[in-house]
């Protein structure tokens, strides 16, 4: 197998996982306000994600460093023309950062609310740009050889937004059932409830992005020359049911693993129909970055493989380790007045 192909595998892996992990920090924050009736609930719900949502942004990091080092002219291209929506997300994941780190450091009620706030904006605006910006990566953009011919309010059309509304609602599906596994009590069956009615609209949206993909994207072409491949978009239709079924069921674990596989199968799914492509062009497909055109010397792909075989492990390990230390479920009875969150 070429060493752009296992890159291309390792690159989406690497977005997948992020996506799936830090997938859950974006719902909780965006949830915190809906779900917390009161100061302890809130608590409740910020320590749920306390102790791993840095660790889950390792994922980014790796990513972003994957793009960079695997496929640099596709890092430096989309880190232009994407450049303001990018920066956005990143001020974004900041506030959301400093949020969750500083709004228990006081008691008073104005200084929690406002970062309170912040942490809703901190987890909405990425989930939603994340979204927009592999929406129009999915349709393509419109560059050629004198650049990108477009703004911010380009990337935001239908598509981008249709796009950007399903990630942030797989996100608020994935955030309401960590909260209803990680808590107890009340908080717990509201979050599940909550979790089962945001699905019908999460299906609605779903469907919609399914066939607007066929209209505005070619990402149908390689599943229609390999069928096999339709196994990745089959297994996200029936993760996706298995959430509802299992939420009727009321295991809630077992759904929020199947949001798990949700979002890493959509994701793979996207990604499947872009191949070889990392940022089709919507104007000629001579000027599209692929794996080929767009990558590192084959030198630097095996020693990156090789670093990759050794350290991507201890992330794992690193991962598996603090979800296991910090994997009791907190009860909002129990959480005092004081406190880091």
């Amino acid at each position: 197998m070429e060493f752009q192909i296992i890159w291309f595998i390792l690159w989406s892996v690497l977005w997948a996982v992020y996506f799936m992990l830090d997938g859950f920090d974006f719902g909780a924050g965006i949830l915190l306000n809906f779900l917390g009736k009161n100061e302890k609930e809130k608590r409740t719900i910020v320590a749920s994600i306390g102790p791993v949502w840095n660790g889950n942004e390792v994922w980014l990091i790796t990513a972003g460093g994957a793009t960079f080092a695997a496929f640099p002219t596709t890092y430096a291209l989309m880190f232009s023309y994407l450049y303001t929506a990018l920066l956005i997300i990143l001020f974004s994941l900041i506030l959301r950062g400093v949020a969750l780190e500083f709004r228990g450091l006081s008691s008073g009620e104005r200084w929690r609310k406002n970062w309170d706030r912040a942490l809703f904006a901190g987890s909405f605006i990425p989930s939603l740009l994340f979204g927009v910006a592999f929406g129009n990566i999915f349709q393509g953009l419109p560059m050629d050889a004198k650049g990108y011919h477009g703004s911010l309010l380009t990337l935001l059309n239908p598509y981008g937004l249709i796009n950007g509304l399903f990630f942030v609602l797989l996100f608020i599906v994935h955030g309401s059932l960590w909260i209803s596994v990680k808590t107890e009590g009340d908080m717990a069956v509201r979050a599940s409830r909550l979790s089962g009615r945001a699905w019908f609209v999460l299906l609605v949206i779903a469907v919609s992005f399914l066939v607007f993909t066929a209209f505005a994207t070619n990402l149908y072409t390689n599943y229609l020359h390999n069928f096999i491949l339709f196994l990745f978009p089959i297994l996200a239709v029936l993760s996706l049911l298995g959430i509802k079924l299992f939420l009727t069921l009321d295991r809630n674990l077992a759904a929020f693993y199947a949001s798990c596989i949700t979002i890493v199968m959509v994701f793979f799914t996207g990604v499947i129909g872009l191949f070889p492509n990392l940022v089709p062009s919507s104007i000629n497909p001579d000027y599209s970055l692929t794996i080929y055109n767009s990558s590192s010397s084959i030198y630097t792909l095996k020693i990156m493989t090789l670093v990759a075989l050794i350290f991507i492990p201890i992330v794992i390990a690193y991962q598996i380790w603090s979800y296991r230390v910090f994997g009791s479920r907190l009860s909002p009875d129990a959480a005092g007045e004081e406190g880091h969150y």
